[in-house]
């Protein structure tokens, strides 16, 4: 295939263009200029009908460099165009499972301007834009245009327009442009609907709608738009995370073992919402949770993961607190209060959900455990809240150090060191590795290749928390571990330890020690500097050379 490219402008007269996509709850420019790949001097890709209009084809050039290629805007949902050209929210109905309000919900979002698209789930890759018996498209975005209430034999026949953005294959059952129906409504009446439809779009009964099509997705483009009052205003909020294996990795609620090691965000639920026709006393807020940068990754071989939250009541004991990440304990005795209505490999999965006033966590998850990506949360509640992510306090329960005694040693390790150290009674690191060594290979479930020189420089909670006693730890283990030795890590520290002691997530005993050791360093360097015990240290250059060099 030979490829060339157009200037759309006059040659000489190259300009430079600037254009602006949502990203991730950013606002991101991305400039290009106007030159477009083309083949036999026709548009390669997206095109208007009109010779001499570009403007679709430059925004798509745009685009593609945000997302790395043209070949990265292959597939998606609908909801990711909507998301990225307004920076508004999106909600997706499952039409076979449709809530009872479906067409007012549809109607209120045609009349605040929002964004809607409809398709048809393929089962197969060999489904992909199929053609049905009567003319819809199969793993197509269709937008819809207008809803439509009309007499038709004697009864309310409700109607919905909906668009082909290619302009052709257009549905062709009931209420199709030229079938029989459209002759047994008023005459005035059906002119206006026909007149004011486009190459491309199309009516057909609502009814008909939630069969033939699979789903529905609303892009709201202002959170306020989600409220049935004009005077209302959501307050929002959002944050940044990530999963990453071995600290925030760690699956879905299938994988009870490492179901807490996820983010958990606090949401405080202050006031019920105004609704005098509801009894129950509920607060209405909106989670969105969203997966960034994962086009990125197909020239990789990787695509979208499977994403979902679950939420949960705060027991009474954490009420109020934020320094506290909740372990394991709670989440195998406690059963989620809501969560997102399923998990899929989508960009963004998002639930509106109501609860009574509270407190409340947010666990964001990929389905299996290990699958890393950054995130955004965003969380959207009508009245008044409070949200925060949960995480535990940086700190340290360090013991007194007790001094040790020759009678303190037991005597087969005292003849050991004799053995090695000879007259001078002193040894070197290596005689050290040596005899330490020895110690642990009596020990075989201490899983070890031998201590580093490091480790030897190093010595101290192992055995309790090597739950499956494989004579090695997992990287969830040792956040147990490391917190029961006395330190309390953030999720950044605990991704550092991971990263630079685990191999496969999986920590072997020295470097077990070697971590808890360096931690224990650390922390008594830092006391030693904040001497006003403030939790804020200063440093001269001499004093942060030392302890960076030699910690």
């Amino acid at each position: 295939m030979i490829l060339s490219s157009l200037w759309v402008v006059p040659q000489g007269q190259t300009s430079v263009k600037e254009l602006w996509f949502w990203q991730f709850g950013e606002w991101v420019d991305v400039v290009i200029d106007d030159r477009l790949p083309v083949k036999d001097g026709e548009l390669m890709f997206v095109h208007s009908a009109e010779g001499n209009e570009f403007w679709s084809a430059l925004v798509e050039k745009a685009y593609a460099k945000l997302n790395g290629s043209y070949e990265a805007l292959s597939g998606g949902s609908t909801t990711e165009g909507f998301e990225d050209f307004t920076g508004g929210v999106s909600e997706m109905y499952e039409l076979r499972k449709a809530p009872r309000d479906l067409y007012r919900i549809i109607g209120k979002a045609l009349e605040r301007g929002s964004l809607l698209g409809c398709s048809i789930d393929i089962t197969s890759a060999f489904d992909m834009e199929s053609v049905t018996f009567k003319k819809l498209v199969k793993g197509h975005a269709y937008s819809v245009t207008a809803l439509k209430q009309v007499e038709f034999r004697g009864s309310t026949e409700r109607l919905i327009r909906i668009r082909n953005p290619w302009g052709q294959v257009e549905w062709t059952g009931a209420w199709s442009d030229n079938s029989p129906e459209w002759d047994e409504i008023d005459p005035s009446e059906k002119d206006d609907l026909h007149l004011q439809m486009e190459d491309g779009e199309f009516w057909m009964s609502f009814s008909e709608f939630l069969r033939q099509f699979s789903r529905l997705e609303i892009c709201n483009l202002t959170p306020d738009a989600l409220s049935d009052d004009d005077t209302s205003h959501w307050n929002t909020i959002k944050f940044h995370g990530a999963w990453r294996r071995g600290s925030t990795a760690g699956g879905c609620r299938n994988h009870p073992n490492t179901f807490w090691i996820n983010p958990q965000y606090k949401i405080t639920l202050l006031e019920e919402d105004d609704d005098p026709e509801d009894e129950e006393v509920a607060c209405s807020f909106l989670v969105a949770l969203m997966q960034k940068d994962r086009r990125r990754y197909r020239r990789h071989g990787q695509d979208m993961h499977t994403i979902g939250f679950a939420v949960y009541e705060i027991p009474e004991e954490y009420a109020g607190c934020q320094n506290v990440h909740l372990k394991k304990d709670f989440f195998l005795t406690n059963s989620s209060s809501a969560r997102s209505e399923t998990f899929i490999n989508l960009r963004e999965v998002s639930t509106r959900l109501r609860l009574p006033p509270g407190e409340y966590i947010i666990v964001p998850s990929t389905f299996e455990p290990s699958k890393e990506a950054d995130f955004v949360l965003r969380v959207f509640t009508e009245k008044q809240s409070q949200t925060e992510e949960l995480d535990d306090e940086i700190s340290a329960d360090l013991e007194d150090e007790a001094e040790i005694t020759e009678d303190d040693i037991d005597d087969s390790f005292k003849a050991l060191f004799a053995q090695l150290a000879g007259e001078d009674m002193e040894i070197s690191v290596r005689e050290l590795r040596t005899i330490l060594n020895r110690v642990v290979s009596k020990h075989k479930d201490l899983k070890t290749d031998g201590f580093s020189m490091e480790s030897c420089r190093t010595m101290g909670i192992f055995r309790e928390f090597d739950i499956d006693k494989s004579g090695t730890m997992s990287s969830y283990e040792m956040r147990l571990a490391v917190e029961s030795a006395g330190f309390k890590l953030n999720n950044r520290l605990n991704q550092i330890l991971v990263a630079r002691y685990a191999e496969n997530e999986v920590i072997d005993f020295d470097n077990f020690v070697c971590c808890l050791i360096k931690l224990e360093a650390m922390f008594r360097s830092f006391q030693q500097l904040d001497r006003d015990g403030t939790g804020t240290a200063e440093m001269n250059l001499s004093e942060w050379l030392f302890m960076t060099m030699c910690g």
